[in-house]
């Protein structure tokens, strides 16, 4: 439950509703205005929208995403590289003048520099630059509110990478700076600087309705220093707190026709092995001949590999989409078809509408799809928002798992980073002591 909690009152279903002293002064119902950047395919922005915000301005570099959005909102203004652009560039291209307000600043950076599959360079990656530009955007601009959308990485970052190589034995110690979760302490001290309050979490979407187990770090901001409510799950895996559960990829694609699917197929070499996988099996339910047969050097490579030959179950949240879903390690394939999941699939599970344009090759397609927020996780976030600016009543639930890890919120994340600190500098006060 989050930490910052005026009143209480417990219903019969076992939830809480947290009350805010100003609701008896509701605000006006007018539609919060929304910049919009690293807009991609729009899947926050769609989410947004239906929670009744309205998006006054895109930015994306990505020329396909920027055709994607263009076919599906022309009057929109979409801008390009926001390291070009002053906030009052900025401003002016989403015709906003200097007596009005920006509501919300939403976007989620490049994650790639803190994916925990990649290199993790974080702010010393080009990409990680983008993401210092942008929490410069929002202490320009001053919105009411900023939200930022990011991979779980983003928690364990450091601020200053080293390489692994040059660790250890016969190296100096990690410094704060190099230390898990430097970046993320780093954003946080620069919005608090600013005034802005944070609170975040690590959010499963299919908590919030998405047929996906996809696991992102959302950041709350609020210029009035008041904490903000973590988002309310509208699902939960089991059914508890009474919420519906979790959906599944049968009701995704329900209607669908199999006859229209988009999709890159996969090589008859893998085909081989799929025809004697049913739904939501993996190369680990082939006899283990044809397991190393299947893998080749990649069955001696530790690791869960569960990428490898994966058929999705029917009854089941699908697997994190990723941005190609017929790479040898990162197989997403249908559980009866043999062939990858297709481009409407990934729509339907993403939660885009069947007719939303994604443009470009069906690898720029799948890329943007599986590059984009969650609808639901988008409309969760503009719900929490529009709730708390007009003081309205907002659904929490006690001890609810909002992800598959420990220490994601924003006060367990904080009191476990300062320990690890605190602990560092000790070890480096003994090295001193002893040298």
């Amino acid at each position: 439950m989050h930490k910052k909690i005026v009143s209480k009152t417990l219903e019969t279903d076992g939830h809480l509703i947290d009350q805010k002293r100003n609701n008896n002064k509701l605000k006006c119902n007018k539609r919060m205005r929304v910049m919009s950047f690293f807009s991609g395919a729009m899947g926050l922005d769609i989410g947004l929208e239906k929670a009744g915000l309205e998006i006054v301005l895109a930015s994306e570099i990505d020329p396909k995403c920027k055709q994607t959005i263009k076919a599906n909102r022309p009057s929109l203004p979409v801008v390009g590289d926001i390291r070009n652009y002053s906030a009052a560039d900025l401003l002016a291209h989403a015709g906003i003048n200097k007596s009005q307000e920006v509501d919300l600043i939403a976007g989620g950076p490049p994650c790639q520099a803190f994916s925990t599959a990649g290199n993790r360079r974080g702010f010393e990656d080009e990409r990680g630059n983008v993401f210092l530009k942008y929490i410069d955007i929002i202490l320009e601009i001053r919105p009411k509110y900023a939200m930022i959308e990011n991979v779980r990485g983003l928690l364990s970052a450091p601020l200053a990478h080293r390489p692994h190589n040059k660790r250890g034995f016969g190296f100096p110690p990690l410094t704060p700076d190099e230390e898990k979760g430097g970046a993320l302490f780093h954003i946080l001290s620069q919005l608090k600087k600013g005034g802005y309050s944070v609170s975040f979490n690590l959010y499963n979407a299919a908590n919030f309705g998405t047929p996906q187990v996809r696991e992102r770090v959302i950041l709350l901001c609020s210029r009035d220093r008041e904490a903000m409510p973590y988002l309310s799950p509208t699902c939960s895996e089991t059914g508890d707190y009474n919420l519906p559960k979790w959906k599944t990829f049968r009701e995704a694609v329900d209607g669908l026709s199999y006859k229209e699917a988009l999709f890159i197929p996969f090589p008859e070499k893998r085909l081989r092995f799929y025809r004697l996988l049913t739904a939501g099996q993996n190369w680990r339910n082939l006899p283990e001949p044809l397991q190393k047969e299947a893998l080749g050097r990649a069955y001696y490579v530790g690791g869960g590999k569960t990428g490898f030959l994966r058929r999705l179950a029917w009854d089941k949240p699908s697997p994190t989409l990723v941005t190609h879903p017929a790479m040898p390690a990162t197989d997403l394939a249908h559980p009866e078809e043999d062939r990858p999941l297709s481009v409407q699939e990934y729509k339907r599970i993403q939660e885009f509408p069947d007719d939303w344009v994604i443009a470009g090759s069906l690898v720029d397609q799948y890329r943007q799809i599986g590059n984009a927020v969650p609808v639901s996780l988008g409309e969760a976030v503009g719900r929490t928002l529009v709730a708390h600016d007009q003081g309205a009543k907002i659904v929490t639930y006690p001890n609810f798992q909002y992800s598959r890890y420990c220490n994601t919120s924003d006060d367990m994340w904080l009191q476990d980073f300062l320990r690890r600190s605190a602990e560092q500098n000790q070890l480096e006060l003994f090295t001193e002591c002893s040298s």
